[in-house]
């Protein structure tokens, strides 16, 4: 089935928007169109098995019985509908339109019945009805013919993704909401699942597979396809999680007339509601929306965090609030199958993001943390980089990243980053910000899912073999290649101390020469002296005198050390000294202790880099913080001989603060892409700018005859 078969089915649904506008805004029409195309679609499906299900519920008629088991079996699907009327019978009775639509709805099975409840349908069909549009609404489903032979559920997929498109580009969803194209979940799912090929040839083998964020449930039914072309006799169980009331009702409904168990796809939002706790699974994959906050989930996220720490899903850390991709990934993780003594068992994990992920948060952080646990543990197989502009409602550049728990021997301690961003053809016609496309082989196009698969099963040959045609495109490191040791390298603070009017006045109002002068002063307010601790308890009046005493009480002191004014020391036991004599000889004594020792320093020091250099307690060097500096060090180096080769020869008496190094892990993908292109020759560049001048000339020419 093509695509144009596709569009036309869903622009057929969509026609509906013609009926709705006026009585609906553009926002709202999806909340008809999508639950009556899910309608239509059930009822395709039933319609052969629809009077065998009327004929078993006439002979269990008075009957006190469950009845579901039989009902099933009669219509051939988890679900069924008693019904005796069609949407065609609906339609052509106007004025019981609305009352015989909703016993219709009633009549479903209750898993039917709840995926229709999702789209709030019985307010719609009031909403419908009351706008006497309820008939025309239901004719125009019925001329759309959604039977499985003409529909197969994997096309179906695609009309119901279009719908959803089109619904959310009339609500203007942000561009974290996005949807798969078809081509790249195949992509995804080959590079998921082909290592595993000779595996899934086995008779009676059973596959398991989660998508966390599943949508419609276009990657489940994708992998299904996929382990099937491997093996028709393979049994694959799907699960999911859907947020979106929409994208559940319509996955759940497609599990249902595919024979799987609607139970197995579970609504809420998977952070903070789990629906397959305790649940592993062989396959994982998501594509969850690129940058989007979790702050609705945060109190139930960083509780699992902090109080299950390694034994929860988030123990790694947590990113920041405003982009939970890397929560999903860990939430994926937590799914894994532990592998067995003997090598069995395992899981494979694939994720779509975008760039953020690879480098997002410093040494330390959330993200950085995260990577870190990832690399350490030997779980990231590879990285495969995206063209852009490949999604219907963002344009950025994607990310492929595929984990496992149980790497071959050649990938053991290793990451693959292969460079797919070239591999795209031009759209005839863009649909959203989707403007390129993965060739599939078809109609005369490169087949590019294939080429990508390829290389990515001989990523390892490819990289060491320069060679190789697509040598460039591939490269592969040892997992501590991508962390660092972020260290910070201190230099000495050096001072010069001279006195200035400015640096006179810090000394006058530092905190020691100010606590001795109110001392003093307050002796001269007996009554006040008795009921203060401080100055708070003071009257306003009382301040403003305690004040005029104390500035009485220092100028002494400035008439003193005024005589020092202009005057440089190389030292500050130098300065110590001047300034205790110049006190002394006007009968004056400075405050003692270290904090005045402090004071004095920081009002009269001056930075100076031949200047003296300044002692801790223990004569350690104490360290400039406007001088301090940070490095990343790659892991495999040691960060004192990178301190002796990279920082001495331009700062000599540079050292390390070891208690401040952090470990930090980060994959710069384009960096390691990177190939450096040379700029124009100048005179060519001064040719073209000389062309255009002319060429500028001439126009104005044309503009003044």
């Amino acid at each position: 089935m093509n695509s144009a078969i596709h569009t036309a089915l869903a622009n057929h649904a969509w026609s509906v928007a013609d009926l709705l506008r006026g009585d609906y805004k553009q926002s709202d029409y999806g909340k008809v169109i999508l639950p009556f195309t899910v309608l239509r679609r059930l009822e395709c499906v039933l319609e052969p098995t629809r009077e065998k299900v009327n004929e078993t519920v006439e002979r269990f008629k008075g009957q006190d019985i469950d009845t579901g088991h039989f009902l099933r079996r009669a219509a051939g699907h988890s679900f069924y509908n008693t019904s005796t009327y069609t949407l065609r019978d609906i339609a052509g009775d106007a004025s019981n339109a609305g009352q015989l639509l909703t016993k219709y709805v009633g009549a479903f099975s209750d898993n039917a019945r709840e995926v229709l409840d999702k789209y709030e349908f019985n307010q719609q069909i009031k909403k419908l009805d009351d706008a006497n549009l309820l008939y025309q609404v239901i004719g125009k489903f019925t001329d759309l013919d959604l039977r499985p032979e003409k529909v197969p559920n994997h096309n179906m997929g695609y009309i119901f993704e279009e719908l959803i498109r089109r619904f959310a580009e009339q609500s203007n969803e942000t561009a974290g909401e996005h949807f798969t194209p078809r081509e790249v979940i195949n992509l995804m799912v080959n590079l998921l699942i082909a290592p595993d090929g000779d595996a899934l040839t086995m008779p009676g083998v059973v596959r398991t597979v989660l998508d966390p964020a599943c949508g419609t449930g276009g990657m489940l039914s994708a992998v299904e396809e996929q382990v099937h072309g491997f093996n028709e006799d393979a049994t694959v169980e799907v699960y999911g999680q859907e947020l979106n009331p929409e994208s559940w009702a319509i996955c759940r409904s497609d599990l249902m007339i595919k024979g799987q168990d609607p139970e197995h796809i579970a609504y809420g939002n998977s952070f903070s509601d789990d629906g397959h706790k305790r649940e592993k699974f062989d396959y994982i994959l998501a594509n969850p929306p690129f940058g989007v906050e979790w702050k609705k989930v945060k109190d139930e996220v960083e509780y699992e965090h902090k109080s299950m720490g390694d034994a929860g899903r988030f123990g790694a850390g947590l990113p920041r609030i405003n982009d939970g991709s890397l929560l999903f990934l860990q939430h994926m993780l937590s799914k894994m199958k532990p592998v067995d003594v003997n090598g069995g068992g395992g899981s494979r994990v694939a994720i779509v993001f975008n760039g953020s992920p690879l480098f997002t948060g410093a040494a330390g952080s959330g993200e950085s943390e995260i990577r870190r646990w990832i690399l350490e543990n030997d779980w990231l197989e590879a990285i495969v980089a995206l063209p852009d502009q490949l999604f219907y409602n963002t344009g950025i550049s994607t990310y492929f990243w595929i984990l496992t728990n149980r790497k071959s021997p050649e990938h053991k301690g290793k990451v693959v980053l292969l460079d797919a961003r070239d591999q795209w053809v031009k759209m005839r016609k863009s649909l959203g910000d989707k403007r390129k496309e993965l060739g599939d082989g078809e109609n005369g196009k490169p087949n590019h899912i294939a080429d990508i698969t390829k290389l990515y099963g001989e990523a390892i040959t490819a990289a060491a073999d320069p060679s190789h045609a697509m040598h460039a495109k591939v490269k592969v490191f040892d997992n501590t290649a991508f962390g660092y040791q972020r260290i910070t390298v201190e230099r000495p603070l050096k001072l010069r101390f001279e006195l200035t009017d400015e640096t006179l006045s810090a000394l006058l109002v530092s905190k020691p020469m100010q606590k001795q002068a109110e001392d003093v002063a307050l002796k001269s307010l007996p009554e006040t002296a008795k009921k203060v601790a401080g100055r708070r308890k003071l009257t306003d009046d009382e301040a403003a005198e305690l004040a005029k005493l104390v500035d009485a009480e220092l100028q002494p002191f400035n008439d003193a050390l005024s005589s020092l004014l202009g005057q440089t020391w190389p030292t500050f036991s130098e300065a110590q000294v001047a300034f205790t004599t110049a006190a002394a000889e006007g009968g004056l004594a400075l405050p003692k202790g270290v904090t005045f020792k402090k004071a004095l320093r920081d009002a009269i020091g001056v930075r100076d880099p031949e200047g003296e250099v300044q002692k801790l307690k223990g004569h350690a060097k104490e360290p400039d913080p406007d001088l301090r500096d940070y490095e990343n060090v790659p892991l495999d180096d040691d960060v004192e001989t990178y301190l002796t080769r990279e920082v001495h020869p331009h700062v000599p008496d540079a050292w390390i603060d070891h208690t401040k190094t952090k470990i930090g892990y980060e994959i710069p993908f384009t960096r390691h892409f990177y190939v450096y292109e040379p700029p124009r020759p100048l005179a060519e560049i001064d040719a073209e700018l000389k062309a255009l001048e002319s060429e500028i000339q001439a126009l104005l020419g044309e503009v003044t005859e």
